[in-house]
């Protein structure tokens, strides 16, 4: 993997390394999944066959997906021990921390011994993450520890259901479906381009899902979602959005769920999920969050030119499907592990160590001082 010597901060605009599993930005709007419309994927395809499709390079015929989704559903269940560490973390941790720890956990348990487990390494990351951040979630926040049986075949259903401990609506389980499809993948970000370089270093899979998960954490990367909620709360009428949004962009207060770093002309996936917020908006009777919603984003792009990214509407939909805010950017870490996972294995199937240059900005040689000699 080599990097184009540019001087630019943040690595903004340098190309880093070459890929096959996704495109983004094309005519800047653009997003592809080994080369299938992002549309056209949440449109025909469950989150289970982009998942496929983004392991495995190729869409499943019916005989894989049945096969793939089979055995996620023997895989959701967690090991005694793992269990038992994510009873001891408290409450108050965030989420994100929890499935920091339980990924690395697992790591210990049921390590990666040979580069020729990694499919199934990651199929069990994508079967688990999920029970690893309910059984947490529910057990301290409710006293219940849930079991990981389910009538649920779908990661979506299965999710929604362990979560609200009832069965969830068709409704509600496509668009939780869509929106881990929307999630799944997204080339060089941060915390894929982290668990690049972890991959690179010859490590385990568990690592490299461990670093991009603590890359995630960080709010420029994961979290709008979070931040996009805590915003539309805070205004009860569009026009006391307007007047809020208004004056944050006067105190030059940072607004969360707009703008991107690769799409110059929208994103992509707003309409996908914009759409979804919208149906279940009308769904659940709301007359505040969606017209709110809808006022910032008007006032964002009259003021500022800027579009609402994947993060501004998913926050809604996640909200109108019952899920607490905390839980929001955790979502996001149980759909990307499958674009994650095939991120490690591309890197380790061309693998060169990443290790780039940095402009030296520090003092000159100096002379050391004795210490009779320093100030």
């Amino acid at each position: 993997m080599t990097v184009k010597n540019k001087k630019t901060g943040g690595l903004a605009g340098v190309v880093a390394g070459q890929t096959g599993i996704a495109m983004v930005g094309a005519q800047g709007k653009g997003l592809f999944y080994r080369g299938y419309s992002i549309h056209d994927l949440t449109e025909h395809s469950s989150f289970e066959e982009v998942a496929f499709l983004l392991l495995y390079g190729k869409l499943p015929n019916q005989t894989d997906l049945d096969h793939f989704v089979s055995r996620l559903i023997n895989q959701r269940a967690l090991p005694d021990e793992l269990k038992q560490t994510l009873r001891t973390i408290p409450a108050a941790a965030h989420p994100m921390d929890v499935l920091r720890t339980g990924c690395s956990m697992l790591g210990a348990l049921e390590p990666e011994t040979a580069f020729e487990q990694q499919a199934d390494k990651a199929e069990r990351l994508l079967a688990c993450l999920p029970s690893m951040l309910l059984y947490w979630y529910r057990f301290c926040n409710e006293g219940v520890e849930i079991d990981f049986e389910s009538a649920q075949p779908s990661i979506a259903g299965y999710f929604l259901e362990k979560l609200c401990g009832q069965e969830p609506s068709a409704t509600h389980v496509t668009a939780m479906d869509v929106s881990l499809i929307l999630y799944a993948e997204h080339e060089f970000n941060a915390s894929t381009f982290t668990a690049r370089v972890c991959t690179a270093t010859l490590s385990d899979i568990f690592s490299a899902i461990t670093a991009a998960i603590g890359t995630l954490r960080g709010p420029l990367h994961g979290g709008a979602n979070e931040a996009a909620m805590e915003l539309i709360e805070k205004f009860q009428t569009p026009d006391e959005a307007e007047a809020g949004i208004m004056k944050m962009l006067e105190d030059k207060s940072l607004i969360m769920g707009f703008g991107h770093r690769v799409y110059t002309v929208s994103d992509p996936r707003n309409d996908i999920v914009k759409s979804w917020a919208k149906r279940l908006s009308e769904e659940c009777g709301d007359a505040v969050l969606y017209p709110v919603s809808e006022r910032i984003e008007q006032v964002m792009w009259r003021e500022k030119k800027l579009f609402p990214n994947l993060d501004f509407y998913s926050a809604l939909v996640y909200h109108f499907l019952g899920i607490a805010t905390p839980l929001f950017t955790p979502i996001f870490v149980l759909s990307r592990v499958s674009g994650w996972s095939a991120h490690v294995f591309e890197q380790r199937g061309n693998n060169r160590l990443i290790r780039p240059g940095a402009e030296y900005i520090g003092p000159d040689e100096t002379t050391y001082p004795l210490m009779s000699e320093r100030e």
